[in-house]
């Protein structure tokens, strides 16, 4: 049980003031805070076109990255690509030749998140018209 201390500020919590009693709580807290970081490193606009498209092709290449997500930089392509890679989700493989020609795969825990992140994105496209419309009610009745 977390124990709210207010100083005049209604429903805000200072950690400095939440009781020792609330081991339970903190160590729930402490397990989702791990969790969270991997959910928004997987779940970002870039990370998910990354991971789709590299579950659908096989193989892909930096240029084929940059063909197709739409809006993507080559630094913020480059940058996720790293972080996905440090993850253990993306393996890269770089072949001496001139050009030097770069090709990523995803790991076997990539693909089954590949699987999960098909299903969602399969969900969104069924649904977009329906929360498109939903949303447009909703600001018009306000």
């Amino acid at each position: 049980m977390i124990t709210r201390v207010t100083d005049g500020n209604e429903g805000m919590v200072r950690p400095e003031k939440i009781h020792k009693g609330a081991t339970a709580a903190h160590e729930a807290v402490r397990q989702v805070c791990p969790l969270n970081e991997v959910l928004d490193r997987v779940s970002g606009k870039w990370a998910i076109g990354v991971l789709t498209l590299t579950g659908a092709e096989e193989v892909v290449r930096f240029t084929e990255y940059e063909r197709a997500i739409p809006g993507i930089s080559r630094r913020m392509l480059t940058l996720t690509l790293r972080n996905l890679e440090r993850d253990g989700l993306l393996h890269r493989t770089i072949y001496a030749t001139v050009p030097p020609k770069t090709e990523y795969r995803l790991t076997d825990a990539a693909r089954e998140l590949a699987q999960t992140l098909s299903l969602i994105t399969d969900w969104a496209k069924r649904h977009q018209a329906h929360i498109h419309t939903s949303r447009v009610d909703y600001d018009d009745a306000r």
